[in-house]
């Protein structure tokens, strides 16, 4: 009674290693990427990873009841065991939820920084450009005081 059922170890297996992987996933270097694409390709990965996280929660809830039952039947050191370790998947599961949330979160506020500036960058060049023309522009004669005047108007 107070040894856990194959399915318990082969869960908890499958968790540990999932968890490893994912946070594996999240130390990776963030680098600073100034390309749309790229930003959305991990932001593509993360939600995929947030997807996975959720799909896992069913395991974690299995391990958590079946060490609850556990607990009921089993010594009072053997439950201690089991419920240290069930604790310990626990507080990585709820980092590296709270690491996946926050990333996402600080991934999509520069996403929308970077077209703010790329927006920007395209009205500031098409200005720019306008500006250019007008500076090419040939200079009226001296004499012409309404051509002047509308120049210096445009200036």
């Amino acid at each position: 009674d107070s040894l856990p059922p194959a399915h318990y170890k082969e869960t908890m297996n499958t968790i540990l290693v999932w968890i490893q992987q994912s946070e594996t996933k999240l130390t990776m270097p963030q680098v600073a990427v100034a390309e749309y694409e790229i930003m959305e390709q991990r932001l593509r990965e993360l939600k995929a990873l947030q997807s996975s996280l959720q799909e896992q929660q069913k395991g974690l809830n299995y391990l958590s009841t079946t060490v609850e039952d556990l607990s009921r039947k089993a010594p009072a050191e053997v439950s201690q065991r089991y419920r240290s370790e069930i604790e310990v998947i626990l507080g990585r599961w709820k980092k590296l939820s709270a690491q996946l949330v926050e990333h996402c979160q600080k991934l999509e506020e520069r996403m929308t920084k970077l077209q703010r500036f790329q927006n920007d960058t395209k009205t500031l060049k098409k200005w720019m450009a306008e500006v250019d023309v007008f500076l090419k522009e040939e200079w009226p004669a001296l004499g012409d005081s309404e051509a002047l005047e509308k120049q210096l108007e445009q200036c």
